[in-house]
């Protein structure tokens, strides 16, 4: 061991540990800034105690003494500062929400040919318009408006059953709707049912012409059936009655499109004819739920997602 080493042992105090009889645990004092450090933390640790949401005291919580306000239906709101009325304030009271409402009021104010010419506008509505639509559309309709065949209507092709105008899809959405097509287990024998099924797929191509697509057709379009009521004698579709097109090759709610031979295009085709439509195609409205500005908003951005009419 080495003179220097010697001294340095003889000046520091140890703790009296060794190892190997010649390494042992000098016992440094820790350095001043370093120390005082450590009690300042300590400080702003309680100050923070008492000025923020911390230790659960009961069955509540210290809530602290800082406040924080945000808006409520356009009504400034103060409660004791936490993360969600932090979240709320940033949603109303942030530069980005401050301009969000500068837009939804030039929307509100207006008409829908004024939004569909203003690039800005629209920009806008398809930013706001996905989120508004992810939150309360798409847990039937997809993300993407693609719908669920059988179920929900696809938002994302150019059909429309209740009409695509932006007034009409407006008018959808405030109201909701509630898609119905009776049952005729009670009107057709097998034989009538398999031959209007035959000319409902004759329709949109799917069927060749027969003997059997005539048959149909007589029952379709005549009192025996009656189809021609919602569907129109050419089977176009009738909007008023959200009735589909069944020339257009888009089937919302038979899943003709995923069969291969048209013995299985028509059993569910003749399987929609026999039950009908009943209690399976409701849409709920979202008037009360959503203001009238944001209702609007997502009527432009619906109109977008199928190209509108």
């Amino acid at each position: 061991m080495s003179e220097s080493t010697t001294k340095q042992q003889a000046a520091v105090q140890t703790t009296g540990h060794a190892w190997d009889g010649d390494l042992q645990e000098f016992n440094n004092p820790l350095p001043r800034w370093w120390l005082w450090s450590f009690y300042v933390t300590a400080v702003i640790a309680v100050i923070y105690w008492f000025i923020y949401p911390s230790w659960p005291v009961g069955r509540g919580w210290l809530e602290g003494f800082a406040t924080i306000t945000y808006q409520v239906d356009g009504k400034a709101e103060e409660s004791r500062w936490n993360t969600r009325a932090k979240l709320l304030h940033d949603l109303t009271e942030s530069h980005a929400a401050q301009r969000q409402r500068e837009f939804m009021g030039k929307v509100a104010e207006a008409d829908f040919s004024t939004i569909s010419n203003d690039p800005d506008m629209l920009a806008f509505i398809r930013s706001v318009g996905k989120g508004l639509f992810g939150d309360n559309c798409a847990a039937c309709h997809g993300r993407g408006g693609q719908g669920v065949v059988g179920l929900y209507p696809n938002l994302a092709d150019d059909d429309w059953l209740w009409g695509g105008s932006l007034e009409n899809i407006q008018n959808v959405i405030t109201n909701g709707r509630q898609g119905f097509m009776p049952a005729f287990k009670e009107t057709f024998d097998p034989q009538q049912l398999d031959d209007v099924a035959e000319y409902v797929l004759s329709l949109s191509g799917e069927a060749p012409d027969s003997i059997a697509v005539e048959r149909g057709k007589a029952l379709f379009q005549g009192f025996g059936g009656g189809c021609y009521y919602c569907h129109g004698m050419d089977g176009k579709g009738l909007p008023s009655q959200g009735a589909a097109n069944l020339t257009d090759k888009i089937w919302t709610i038979a899943d003709v499109d995923g069969q291969k031979t048209l013995e299985e295009k028509k059993a569910v085709v003749k399987k929609l004819i026999f039950n009908g439509v009943q209690n399976m195609r409701k849409m709920p409205t979202w008037k009360g739920r959503l203001s009238p500005t944001e209702i609007k908003v997502l009527a432009v951005y619906v109109h977008q997602l199928g190209g509108g009419q």
